[in-house]
């Protein structure tokens, strides 16, 4: 029998995503790494070949016009937990990932918007004096998820 308490998933996407290569390594890596489903938010992406794994028709993935709308659709009980080099934000090494979460990356020219910063849950960050590539960072924020530590 499933504990309801104890089962855990997460989602992870990009808000305003840059580049269909970056798009695509995210996603062949979050099929690797375990994630529930992928997503994006805003109109810059494309057809993704660096997904050669086609982690797109492997696993859900939902995009989402505008922000408001990701945010009204997030699973129920779920956290927001972005990911923005902010002085706010948590170390990513000291991070206790919630059970059920939803990973939120921005681009690298913009990061996240001020509104997925304000709503989000956590905000977690890397010790690196500078922003990292978005495949980069969300490869690194699943793979310390991977790793056996305290849930919160």
């Amino acid at each position: 029998m499933v504990d309801n308490f104890e089962n855990e998933y997460f989602g992870i996407g990009i808000q305003n995503g840059k580049t269909p290569e970056n798009l695509g390594v995210l996603w062949r890596t979050a099929q690797n790494l375990g994630a529930s489903y992928i997503f994006t938010i805003g109109n810059r992406y494309a057809k993704q070949a660096c997904d050669t794994h086609n982690a797109v028709k492997a696993m859900p993935y939902f995009h989402y016009a505008t922000f408001e709308e990701f945010y009204n659709n997030i699973p129920k009980g779920a956290r927001l937990v972005g990911v923005e080099l902010d002085d706010t934000a948590v170390d990513l090494e000291t991070f206790h990932h919630p059970r059920r979460c939803v990973y939120l990356l921005g681009a690298e020219d913009h990061g996240l918007s001020k509104q997925a910063i304000e709503k989000s849950h956590f905000l977690v960050k890397f010790k690196s004096p500078l922003s990292l590539n978005v495949s980069v960072a969300g490869s690194i924020v699943m793979y310390d998820r991977g790793i056996n530590k305290p849930r919160s």
